[in-house]
């Protein structure tokens, strides 16, 4: 009797969800499904175990928060078991009642999806054989996770195969039984409402064909436009048809000179290589250099930095007082024995440590390339 009002109770719930349906999906869907349920532990320290009717079934229904996660209620009959217990008593139990549950969907390729869920199961067990002249039964809550996957036939029809672990189903009168159960089944559902038809694409608009202007150059500008002729295929160009330039910030190594053991004065001989700089910064104006002296590995370390520091002063100096380079061009740095370019203390290695590199930094004017 208890079943049965249940079953009513439940089914006329859901008469409201069919009656929500409106021309596009709505979160309300309804459902059932059939499986094979298998009791745990029936058998534990039982004298014998019967042939258990392992049928069950269920009817649900739901609602979407979204199309990921929602809510769900059903009633479940999950089956019988049977089995004679140590005392001599034969037990014919089954486990039906109401679910509550979290279920999450994750959609997949083309119509497929994965579903899980966890929730509590409010448990009738009953057992069918009299015991002592009555039908002993016991009710509690347990809990249930589940997952599954899905297929949908339609946007309102899913079938999905099922599996579900439930937990925690005793029952004290019926000689301490402690029972666990897996589910395996099928469960066909309906979501109410009608999926939003595709967007009909507009007609296209035929327009008349109009000669277009030529590009004798072809960089994508019409000659009626082109500002620019004979632009190289390329160079990228502005919307009048001329070369788009960019400023690209330098650095060159334009040598060095070397200096005596132990001296900061420019070598009569080095002048020369000292007018090449000057005339590169004449021609450049925009540029500047940085003077870096360096110092060999002879001595101790910091007197060796200040003579590298007295060395790259000295290039400075004549570059800005006998060649006329502004000094706000200039700029000087000594790094003692730090970088040299060949390693030791040999007196090849200290011939070419002792010396003074100019690093030029300017901005130059170049086409950007397609």
């Amino acid at each position: 009797m208890m079943k049965n009002t249940l079953k009513v109770v439940l089914l006329t719930s859901m008469l409201p969800f069919a009656a929500s349906a409106a021309d596009e999906m709505t979160p309300w869907y309804i459902g059932g499904g059939v499986g094979i349920n298998d009791y745990e532990q029936n058998c534990d320290n039982a004298l014998t175990c019967g042939d258990d009717d392992p049928y069950a079934w269920d009817v649900f229904g739901g609602y979407l928060f979204n199309e990921f996660i929602g809510v769900e209620v059903g009633y479940r009959d999950l089956g019988n078991a049977e089995w004679t217990g140590t005392n001599g008593n034969m037990y014919d139990v089954g486990a039906s009642g109401v679910s509550v549950g979290v279920v999450g969907f994750y959609p997949l390729a083309d119509k497929w999806s994965l579903s899980s869920e966890v929730g509590t199961y409010s448990y009738l067990l009953e057992n069918d054989k009299k015991i002592n002249g009555s039908n002993l039964s016991d009710s509690g809550v347990g809990l249930f996770v589940g997952a599954g996957v899905g297929y949908n036939f339609t946007d309102n029809l899913k079938l999905q195969a099922k599996y579900r672990r439930y937990e925690n189903m005793d029952a004290d009168v019926l000689d301490n039984l402690k029972m666990e159960s897996n589910y395996w089944g099928l469960a066909l559902s309906y979501r109410f409402g009608t999926a939003s038809p595709a967007p009909v694409a507009a007609a296209p608009v035929v327009a008349a064909v109009v000669a277009a202007p030529g590009d004798d150059d072809k960089d994508g500008v019409t000659n009626n436009i082109d500002k620019c002729a004979d632009t190289p295929m390329t160079h990228k160009v502005d919307a009048t048809g001329c070369t788009v330039y960019e400023n690209i910030t330098t650095k060159h190594d334009l040598g060095g000179i070397l200096f005596a053991n132990d001296s900061a004065e420019i070598r009569t001989g080095s002048f020369a290589d000292l007018e090449k700089l000057a005339d590169y910064l004449t021609k450049y104006p925009q540029h500047t250099v940085s003077i870096e002296g360096h110092a060999s590995n002879v001595g101790k370390a910091e007197y060796n930095m200040k003579l590298s520091e007295r060395r790259a002063v000295a290039v400075a100096n004549a570059l800005n007082t006998k060649y006329g380079i502004s000094s706000n061009r200039i700029s000087s740095v000594g790094y003692g024995v730090t970088k040299p370019v060949m390693q030791g203390s040999s007196a090849e290695a200290n011939r070419v440590n002792r010396r003074i590199e100019a690093i030029i930094t300017g901005t130059e004017k170049r086409p950007v390339m397609r």
